[in-house]
């Protein structure tokens, strides 16, 4: 399998490079519990003695599991176990009640907050997106100005291929070796943005009137489109661990006429969860069954957490039921509102709706991302991010665990950059986001991931950028707020 994060690329990482190896098997231990949180690691000397491994190994090793969040350094004592995330606080407690499909009201809310999220001067809490701090900013703006030389030429000057650009769509199905069947580029349609390839999918599959399944709580997003499409939400209760409830999900079928199912089984947001294999696989297979196309979100495939890049659903499609869409706005550029689909048996129509929305994507941006694939430079600028996303969310839990009343309880995400808090049952979230606006901090209520009142005592965070002493004072700020909420 390639560079994405898959086993044979983890191999030969850690075969070229031995500190990872060393800071894999290290990290191994400590998620084992062999040392506990707050317990020194082996001195350098020590773990040289113990590896045969060079001092400079080793202390890179350790300086990987740093920037991880793995393990805190002392000053002149040493490399200590972090607390795991999902050991900070307990997990969020998961629904077992699934709710009769109904029409989706939520578009006027949603507006309404999210015009005031994007305020200056926020504490950015609320959105998720990452850091400028995070992305490889000067890279894409050669890239930007090398291939901005094609108008000068007039070389990129026409609309450009339907399905975008020849040399993004084969860039993009060289990383889908291995668990895609897609290397030419030839099943791939470019869009403006992972929401339009999901927009352009759920349209091209189901009606005003369907009913469609979503996992509970959700990405408000989903929401907002199958109000707009005038179509009905089936919500199924996801579990902060493993995700999908699959029985509940059997009975819903059972039970309801479901058209399409629109998941987001890597990374869950905002629950952060992942879905193992077996439960993708028999996921993919029970909608194969009853032919039922699945709308599969991947935005966070590749900001995974552990060792490998988790499979998508996609790679156990066998049937092109599996409309796949992701997108470089959380991984690479935002502004680039540059998105893809594989979109299976229903490649003619995605592509004919695309067209008919927007001809084609402006070429700028295709082609430079494009080079920037091309140059090798996406894998190592991941694997940095992935370390400072995983450090961050960690950072975050603790800080919520100081400062949030007791009682409080967090995911405890594998991957991608939201945090899901549920609180006292007697908050009402809308009334803290309120309250925080006025000091200027941003978070989401959980009242927008969901057409129900079940996470009306729900928060989600943005992990996406570095918890600066600002931000610490920003979440002891909503901690305070939650107890005067409650009374405290």
């Amino acid at each position: 399998m390639d560079s994405n994060g898959t086993d044979g690329a983890k191999g030969n990482m850690e075969s070229k490079y031995h500190y990872l190896r060393l800071a894999n098997e290290l990290e191994r231990d400590i998620r084992a519990g062999r040392y506990r949180a707050g317990e020194k690691l082996p001195s350098l000397r020590s773990l040289r003695a113990r590896t045969g491994r060079s001092l400079t190994t080793v202390y890179q090793a350790y300086t990987e599991l740093e920037n991880r969040g793995v393990v805190d350094v002392r000053d002149k004592s040493g490399f200590y176990a972090r607390p795991q995330i999902d050991r900070i606080l307990p997990l969020p407690l998961s629904g077992r009640q699934v709710i009769k499909p109904h029409r989706v009201a939520i578009n006027a809310l949603s507006a309404m907050i999210q015009n005031s999220m994007i305020r200056p001067q926020m504490l950015p809490f609320g959105a998720a997106v990452p850091a400028p701090g995070l992305l490889p900013l000067k890279q894409l703006a050669e890239e930007v100005r090398d291939a901005a030389a094609g108008y000068a030429r007039g070389n990129i000057i026409g609309y450009g291929h339907p399905l975008g650009l020849a040399e993004l769509r084969t860039e993009i199905g060289k990383r889908a070796v291995g668990f895609f069947q897609p290397e030419s580029g030839e099943e791939i349609v470019i869009t403006n943005g992972c929401m339009a390839a999901i927009d352009v999918c759920l349209r091209s599959v189901a009606r005003a009137g369907d009913i469609i399944l979503i996992e509970s709580p959700t990405f408000l997003c989903y929401l907002q489109l199958i109000e707009d499409l005038n179509m009905r939400a089936l919500e199924i209760p996801v579990h902060p661990e493993s995700g999908l409830d699959m029985d509940l999900l059997e009975k819903a079928l059972e039970e309801h006429d479901v058209r399409a199912a629109l998941f987001n089984a890597n990374f869950h947001n905002p629950l952060g969860c992942l879905m193992d294999d077996s439960g993708k696989r028999r996921l993919v297979e029970m909608m194969a069954a009853r032919r039922i196309p699945i709308i599969e979100d991947d935005i966070y495939g590749d900001l995974y957490f552990g060792e490998t890049r988790p499979l998508p659903l996609k790679a156990f499609d066998r049937d092109g039921l599996v409309l796949y869409c992701s997108s470089f706005t959380k991984s690479l550029a935002p502004d680039f509102r540059l998105g893809w689909t594989m979109p299976g048996r229903f490649r003619e129509k995605v592509k004919r709706l695309r067209f008919n929305a927007a001809i084609a994507v402006p070429q700028l941006g295709q082609l430079a991302l494009a080079r920037f694939l091309a140059g090798g430079g996406y894998d190592r600028h991941l694997r940095r991010m992935r370390n400072a996303l995983k450090k961050q969310v960690s950072d975050l839990a603790l800080a919520v665990a100081r400062h949030f009343p007791p009682g409080t309880r967090i995911s405890a995400p594998r991957g991608g950059m939201c945090l899901w808090v549920e609180l006292d049952d007697r908050l009402d979230a809308l009334q803290l986001f309120d309250r925080a606006l006025e000091e200027n901090i941003s978070i989401l209520p959980g009242a927008l991931c969901s057409t129900t009142d079940r996470y009306n005592h729900c928060i989600r965070l943005n992990c996406g950028y570095p918890l600066s002493d600002e931000g610490e004072r920003g979440i002891a700020v909503v901690g305070r707020l939650i107890g005067e909420l409650l009374g405290g």
